[in-house]
């Protein structure tokens, strides 16, 4: 959700500007611009729309300059515009500003400024931050005490580019509560929101932490506390490539995401067990059975696509290990008190490790003593160094808004961490442990079999239902958290109403919704509930709806009440949710690139949200 990208060293700063806020498009945003200081003046270009059309902006009207900040919106404070879009100018445009996050008090502080005689021009939030930097930086011409001043004023979350015309070799950054690296250069240095915008240029960067700022020059990174101290941090250096970032032919990141499943899910069980394969190893994870002694339930708190990984983890778990087991929306359980102390394990999910609602559950936990353990991908995120253990799910980089190999990895790992702990309480014999890894072992392959042979089916079924203006998905069990998924995608980006519901449940009034023109997707991959969730499917075909399934091969018997029908391999019951959801991302995708739809970066959606 925005980002940010900063420059300063010997180069252009404007074509690093535009390559940096171009990888940051997966983000989500409504407007761009960029900030370039030369021979003593800003020049701001910033335009509503894409980055494409701030490129074409620069074209008409060019600027240029060594030392640049750019910034992609996403609204929050006033409508997408031109004038709300950042970078923002102090009144006498000595210092220029980009922002990601929100500025909670920016009210209070706006009425204070205007009493001082500043002038807004915008509806943000973030023009008060140029403002109350102008104000601190006219009391002393020092920015870096400046900006440090008006962080302590400040209440919300930000990450913060900030650049003067006083201090032409000078760039100032700083967080809280939203991500910020400072990228290293040889002769250049770079700050950003996230390590795609300048993987062309380094992959090694300064993690900030909350509250904490950066004095970067082209040749000297100084850092420092919110109370001005200077401190010391490790150099993080990622591993991922540029390759990682691009399509590598595929026509949408969202499709080549698809196809690296077989590889993800592969990755993920890698390592993860003990050279005779008898015992789950959690990457060093301390949670044995002295640590899960003391545990009388678990929380699973995650967002959308993670929390529906989540509820198969809850599913799973209870069954599995007979510990109680919460599914809580992270935004959520921030609110409700949630009943937890020093004997809950809380399991947090997210995929970027910077999710605000997911990382605010995390400190709420850790305040209460329980022990918390972290599922992300993002290596060095904020999630993953507040958390007491952290699993990562080895994904690699994912650009699409709509989460696909990412929530593969989810379930994998939840899949891991079932087991673990099964076998750490022992609550699972040898027999079926051994059974269980098996079909573990086979999913890659599965997968990649649903990807070789179930895309021309998928393709007829998107052109025979594309007119459908609702489509439910309904299942039992994990049948029905896969159905969550499934719906979640079709509306993420094919814009199309979808609704899930426990198929149990349409007796008790969504069955009133079901017309003609109505396309009902069933999910019946769990044995034990196949023939109670074909009757219901029998109820909504009966009512005039068209039934799509999705079934396990061999359950030929689905055909007697479906219009058409999706096979997965046969796997283990607790397997099957991830096998399911594979054709559900191609028939989302297919659907939404035949109707037309910007497919990795669709609309009012942002890739990791890190405001509430």
């Amino acid at each position: 959700m925005c980002g940010i990208v900063g420059y300063i060293g010997d180069k252009n700063s404007v074509p690093v500007l535009i390559s940096g806020l171009s990888s940051l498009e997966y983000r989500g945003y409504d407007s761009a611009g960029v900030a370039v200081l030369n021979d003593g003046t800003i020049n701001i270009r910033k335009t509503k729309g894409k980055v494409e059309n701030l490129s074409a902006l620069l074209l008409e009207h060019p600027v240029s300059g060594k030392l640049g900040i750019g910034h992609t919106r996403w609204a929050t404070h006033g409508a997408p515009s031109d004038t709300n879009a950042h970078p923002h100018f102090s009144n006498d445009e000595k210092i220029a500003v980009v922002h990601n996050g929100i500025i909670e008090n920016y009210q209070e502080l706006k009425d204070e400024l205007e009493a001082e005689g500043f002038k807004f021009s915008s509806e943000t939030d973030t023009e008060t931050v140029a403002h109350l930097v102008d104000f601190y930086y006219k009391e002393n011409n020092d920015l870096l005490e400046a900006v440090r001043k008006t962080l302590e004023r400040i209440e919300g979350s930000y990450a913060l580019g900030v650049i003067c015309t006083d201090y032409p070799d000078t760039l100032v950054a700083a967080r809280k509560e939203s991500p910020l690296i400072v990228g290293l250069g040889e002769g250049e240095n770079f700050i950003a929101s996230d390590i795609p915008a300048i993987l062309n240029y380094t992959n090694k960067a300064y993690i900030l932490d909350d509250r904490e700022l950066a004095l970067v020059k082209k040749d000297e990174i100084k850092l420092y506390d919110i109370n001005g101290n200077e401190i010391q941090k490790e150099v993080f250096t990622y591993n991922w490539n540029v390759e990682a970032a691009q399509k590598s032919g595929y026509e949408h990141f969202m499709l080549k995401e698809i196809y690296e499943q077989p590889k993800v899910v592969k990755d993920n069980l890698a390592k993860r067990f003990t050279d005779d394969g008898k015992h789950i190893v959690l990457d060093g994870i301390a949670l044995g059975k002295k640590e899960l002694k003391g545990i009388n339930q678990i929380y699973i708190v995650a967002c959308g696509t993670a929390y529906y990984a989540g509820l198969i983890g809850k599913y799973l778990i209870e069954r599995l290990v007979g510990i109680p087991v919460n599914s809580d929306v992270a935004s959520e359980f921030r609110y409700k008190e949630p009943l937890i102390d020093e004997h809950t394990l809380v399991i947090v999910i997210s995929q970027s490790g910077e999710t605000a609602d997911t990382h605010s559950a995390l400190k709420l936990a850790k305040e209460k003593g329980s022990r918390v353990l972290a599922v992300v991908n993002a290596v060095g995120s904020s999630i993953a160094r507040d958390a007491d253990d952290v699993l990562y799910t080895l994904a690699g980089f994912e650009i699409s808004v709509a989460s696909t190999k990412a929530f593969s990895a989810q379930v994998t790992a939840m899949y891991l961490i079932t087991l673990h702990i099964a076998q750490e309480l022992g609550k699972i014999s040898e027999k079926d442990f051994t059974e269980i890894k098996q079909a573990l072992e086979k999913l890659p392959s599965q997968v990649n079999d649903i990807l070789t042979k179930a895309v021309p089916a998928i393709r007829g079924f998107v052109n025979k239902y594309i007119g459908s203006k609702n489509v439910f998905y309904i299942g039992r069990g994990l049948d029905y958290v896969v159905s969550m998924e499934g719906s979640l995608k079709l509306k993420e980006i094919a814009y199309l109403h979808s609704e899930p519901y426990a198929a149990g449940e349409l007796k008790h009034g969504p069955i009133a919704l079901i017309e003609s023109s109505t396309l009902v997707v069933g999910v019946c991959t769990q044995e034990a509930l196949f023939d109670k969730t074909k009757s219901n499917l029998e109820e909504v075909k009966a009512r005039g709806a068209k039934v799509l399934a999705i079934a396990m091969q061999g359950n030929k018997s689905i055909e007697e009440v479906a219009d058409d029908v999706i096979y997965i391999p046969r796997t283990h019951w607790m397997l099957t949710s991830l096998l399911a959801n594979i054709p559900q991302q191609l028939f989302a995708y297919y659907m939404a690139k035949d109707l037309g739809n910007d497919v990795d970066k669709p609309r009012n959606l942002a890739k990791s949200v890190t405001v509430e």
